[in-house]
């Protein structure tokens, strides 16, 4: 019972974090199905709050705010901050780039993940990124109660930007979809 609570709250949480920045994309015919991602924001272009002179995709942007939220919201979670040592070193001496590299690849990863179509996922795949053995910047194997973790501080992240329970569900479903190559001990 209480994976199936963390379950769903990680998939509200990614879902709140694509949502977060974006609306409904109203560009649609009422009869024509919307991606995930366009109901984070779709492919409306809006200017980058990150980078003045660009613009981002509504969608894009929606899922960044989530991803990064989480990312801070992991580094506080002692239950699961001591798999990203390296990074939180990293940031600790204030070094961004592999905050910076993970939330470029988590950011592509969902974007894609939930139906996208300008962006592709170049990183590696989700059993090499998380086994210490192919991708030295994570600690351990992770464990399945660890998972749970990371889907109820994604809920969290996509709480702090707004995102609906409605949306944090769907993005919950589509990160529950890696259980099985991530959790690997």
């Amino acid at each position: 019972m209480k994976k199936a609570v963390l379950s769903i709250l990680g998939l509200s949480m990614l879902i709140v974090f694509a949502l977060s920045a974006c609306n409904k994309n109203n560009d649609t015919t009422p009869n024509q199905t919307l991606t995930l991602y366009d109901s984070l924001g779709g492919t409306t272009m809006v200017p980058d709050p990150a980078n003045a002179s660009t613009m981002i995709e509504k969608g894009r942007l929606g899922i960044r705010s989530v991803v990064d939220s989480t990312i801070f919201v992991i580094a506080a979670d002692t239950a699961i901050n001591g798999y990203f040592t390296v990074l939180l070193s990293e940031v600790g001496a204030g070094n961004l780039t592999g905050f910076e590299r993970l939330s470029k690849n988590l950011t592509d990863f969902f974007c894609v993940a939930t139906g996208a179509k300008s962006f592709t996922y170049s990183g590696l795949s989700m059993t090499d990124a998380h086994n210490p053995t192919t991708n030295p910047r994570i600690n351990d194997k992770v464990a399945n109660d660890d998972f749970d973790a990371f889907i109820g501080d994604l809920v969290k992240g996509a709480q702090k930007n707004g995102l609906p329970d409605y949306l944090i569900s769907r993005v919950g479903q589509v990160t529950e979809t890696t259980r099985a190559t991530i959790v690997q001990k």
